[in-house]
């Protein structure tokens, strides 16, 4: 278990660490276990990897975003040439079927919708989105149409919990309900439950993943 000040401490660090972040920019403050990020960044991918940054450090248990995005003037850019920027990227990415897709921009807020058969495919979309040039933030509502049984996307995703090496792979349950798949179970890292729900994801067939995974000191 580690104290407000270690977890602090192990934060900083990681937001040092992430290149693709400005440390200084950005606070850090915990209580009772919660960390909070705070400060401005210039751009919403820098927004997002600071938080994916915290994520990464273990025994985090919860995490508070007020991360804001200021644009340099240089980056402003409205509504209209960003979506279609957000087209043209959308269109050029070989793994986005961008013909089942559609957005709307308002005030630099991407919102994606559409139906896609792979969270890949949508994790893609959300990543060739948020790196524009002008955007503030993005609203991923692509839904997943499910292709396989629920008999066979909890065996592949145990499966794949074991080839991943995950230490807590056999505390961790998988229910699948249709394409809904709910983890439960304990681990002993935020790391550890991101691969829990990144395995659950690739499964064929996957269109919701319900994570009730706990993290236990």
């Amino acid at each position: 278990m580690k104290t407000d000040r270690e977890l602090r401490q192990d934060v900083m660090d990681e937001l040092t660490f992430e290149p693709s972040t400005t440390a200084t920019d950005i606070g850090v403050t915990v209580k009772d276990g919660v960390v909070t990020l705070m400060g401005t960044v210039s751009s919403y991918a820098e927004k997002w990897a600071a938080e994916r940054a915290a994520e990464r450090v273990g025994y985090l248990r919860a995490l508070a975003k007020d991360v804001t995005v200021k644009l340099p003037g240089s980056h402003a850019r409205s509504d209209s040439e960003i979506a279609a920027a957000a087209l043209q990227a959308l269109k050029w990415d070989v793994q986005v079927p961008d013909t089942r897709l559609k957005l709307e921009v308002e005030n630099g807020q991407v919102t994606l919708k559409g139906e896609l058969h792979w969270n890949y495919q949508r994790e893609a979309a959300d990543r060739d989105l948020r790196n524009l040039t002008g955007v503030l933030g993005v609203s991923n509502q692509v839904t997943l149409k499910p292709t396989a049984s629920p008999k066979e996307v909890s065996a592949k995703i145990e499966a794949a919990l074991q080839r991943m090496a995950v230490n807590d792979a056999r505390r961790i349950k998988v229910d699948a309900d249709g394409g809904k798949v709910t983890l439960r179970g304990d681990v002993h890292s935020w790391a550890e439950r991101e691969d829990a729900e990144r395995a659950a994801w690739q499964a064929p067939g996957v269109i919701a993943v319900v994570d009730e995974i706990r993290i236990q000191p």
